[in-house]
């Protein structure tokens, strides 16, 4: 079969990659296609994987988002129209979808409940099947133009799924210099919007990254402790280092192996996001300052105590980890990929509609005898 997956950020490439691998053992051709964001391109190389790459993400006012919509919409029609594709498989991005159902290519559409916008009652109601975790409630989606007939309800956690392959470096610490007899924690601040007209890192800490920083500083000035700050950019990784001492913080200058140090650390504090759920998946305890309601997955996660919330730092169990009593828990994508090429064998509700139509058509033309 061919199937056709697209990208619009570096956390899909993760997400992807275990499925289009298993796609291509099982002797099925996979296109990808990946917006210019996030460094999705860099990902795609470090993942082995090729792409047709699309114009670069749009923020901005409405109209600059409109105009960026149109322009990789009539990208994506002139490269998938000519792909004979069987079946495409996104995560609900609107020119995806609109792309997708325009040329009549069944599609599964994988969603977060932390990304559901009014865009997506327009864009749930022309995909042929939605994938999510078993958390997010049919009545979530029902706003949204999706019946439950359409819902794909999977258990736990996308983290489970993509990091089922991953086998960690047991050198991760090490590289970076950590003694691992200390007691380490990775810490992940959360991502920040960018300053209008940009300019160098200011001193002060953002409010979203305040809380964490309060620990970290406490946390990092102990006897013993070292903590392994995984930041999203030159600028925070300064702002961390202004206000904790350096001694019990280490701060990676570029890329890290953040799954490989997730499952060497003793535990992860973060204000929200990824790394706290690859924890969870990684059996390494994770703690969150987020103060936020936490969205479906999320809540799940810390009302099975797999993600803490704490105040300070009084909060963080400070031990080693127990290699035998973590609990684990990944998930075969395999799940995945019977999906696509069930929902390939059926041709789209819109396909199937035309051709009823087409046969009435017919039929109410024949000569009668």
């Amino acid at each position: 079969m061919r199937i056709w997956v697209d990208i619009t950020d570096a956390a899909h490439v993760v997400f992807f990659a275990p499925i289009v691998r298993r796609l291509e053992d099982g002797g099925h051709t996979v296109t990808l296609t990946a917006r210019r964001f996030a460094g999705a391109d860099t990902v795609l190389r470090r993942y082995g994987l090729g792409g047709v790459l699309t114009t670069a993400h749009r923020g901005g006012g409405i109209g600059t988002r409109a105009v960026g919509l149109v322009n990789r919409t009539a990208q994506l029609l002139g490269s998938a129209s000519s792909g004979r594709y069987d079946v495409a498989a996104g995560s609900h991005a609107s020119d995806f979808v609109l792309t997708a159902w325009t040329l009549g290519i069944p599609q599964m559409t994988f969603l977060d409940d932390e990304r559901l916008r009014r865009s997506n009652a327009v864009n749930l109601r022309l995909v042929d099947e939605v994938a999510l975790p078993e958390a997010i409630t049919p009545a979530a989606l029902a706003a949204f133009g999706a019946p439950a007939a359409k819902l794909l309800r999977y258990p736990g956690c996308k983290e489970e799924y993509y990091l089922y392959d991953v086998r960690p470096d047991s050198d991760a610490l090490t590289r970076l210099g950590v003694d691992r007899r200390h007691i380490v924690g990775v810490v992940r601040p959360p991502a920040q919007s960018p300053r209008p007209g940009g300019g160098p890192a200011r001193s002060a800490l953002p409010a979203a990254e305040a809380a964490l920083a309060g620990i970290v500083g406490d946390l990092a000035g102990r006897r013993n402790v070292t903590l392994v700050l995984v930041a999203r950019d030159r600028g925070q990784r300064e702002r961390f280092l202004a206000h904790a001492p350096v001694r019990g913080l280490v701060a990676p200058e570029g890329p890290v192996d953040g799954m490989s140090l997730i499952a060497a650390a003793d535990f992860v504090l973060g204000a929200g996001g990824a790394m706290e759920r690859e924890a969870a998946a990684l059996g390494t305890p994770a703690y969150t300052v987020s103060r936020r309601s936490p969205a479906a997955v999320d809540a799940a996660l810390v009302a099975e105590g797999r993600i803490r919330p704490v105040a300070s730092a009084e909060g963080v169990v400070l031990r080693k980890k127990d290699a035998r009593g973590l609990q684990v828990s990944l998930r075969d994508p395999s799940l995945f990929v019977d999906a696509l090429l069930e929902l390939a064998r059926h041709r789209s509700r819109r396909a199937r509609l035309g051709r009823l139509m087409h046969d009435a058509g017919d039929a109410g033309a024949q000569p009668l005898l």
